[in-house]
């Protein structure tokens, strides 16, 4: 590094936002931010708008919303320097990204997709990040001195979203199976056995558990559909509303690929 700090805008200081703008600044980083819901953190510039955020930055990381991306990076172009690189963190679909990325290249920004894969509470600028597109590795270059944690994608914008989406439908598909399991558990009086049953299975999980589940699910699916179909009545006897396990029974029904 240079003897010049870093200087980068956050834009979006909510939990994670603030998190991760709080350790830039603790790591010698020049921070300005914006959110127009809460005040920025100690050791972060408080500014009136994106387009002040932005103004004389290296770097700017939007870590809104992906409902607020287009509109933040809008809201900041008047201010913003041609080849500042714009890092979008926010959870947004592949496609939303590509915007992002045209929107930008056409205002003269760079653009890297950055997607954080682990909640930042706790972790915060060590967060675990994947980045894609043509200036990734500009940006693993700013952070990762300043103890970011990035692995870069030999890709377009999108690739890393796309990556982290992927991930979601398997471990955010687990979680609201889990929940309605356990509530289904309370239901029934037996909470306690079925969270350590699941927890046993999940700690004995390893690469055979992940095939097991593959191959069982094609070669039993008329079977397993009707079991689910039997755990949905269950579910509805005990007042718990079966929306996983439904959709389980529907999936298993569906043709499997």
């Amino acid at each position: 590094m240079t003897d010049t700090p870093l200087r980068v805008a956050v834009l979006g200081l909510g939990e994670a936002g603030a998190a991760i703008s709080a350790d830039l600044a603790a790591a010698g980083a020049r921070v300005r931010g914006y959110d127009p819901a809460v005040g920025a953190p100690v050791g972060v510039v408080e500014t009136d708008g994106e387009a002040d955020a932005v103004c004389g930055v290296d770097l700017v990381l939007s870590v809104n919303s992906s409902a607020a991306a287009e509109e933040a990076l809008r809201n900041a172009l008047p201010g913003a320097v041609p080849a500042t690189l714009w890092a979008d963190l926010n959870t947004a679909a592949p496609t939303v990204k590509r915007r992002l990325a045209e929107l930008a290249g056409q205002a003269g920004l760079a653009f890297a997709d950055v997607a954080l894969m682990t909640p930042v509470p706790g972790r915060g600028l060590r967060t675990p990040m994947l980045a894609s597109g043509g200036h990734a590795e500009r940006y693993a270059g700013l952070l990762t001195p300043l103890g970011a944690r990035v692995d870069v994608l030999d890709g377009p914008p999108g690739l890393a979203a796309e990556r982290k989406l992927l991930r979601s439908v398997f471990f955010k598909g687990l979680a609201a199976a889990v929940v309605e399991a356990l509530r289904a558990g309370r239901a029934a009086g037996c909470e306690d056995w079925l969270r350590e049953n699941i927890a046993d299975e999940l700690t004995a999980a390893d690469a055979a558990t992940v095939r097991r589940l593959v191959e069982g699910t094609h070669r039993h699916a008329v079977r397993r559909a009707a079991e689910m179909r039997a755990a949905t009545d269950m579910l509805t006897d005990l007042g718990v509303p079966p929306l996983i396990t439904r959709a389980t029974a529907d999936f298993l029904r569906g043709p499997l690929e």
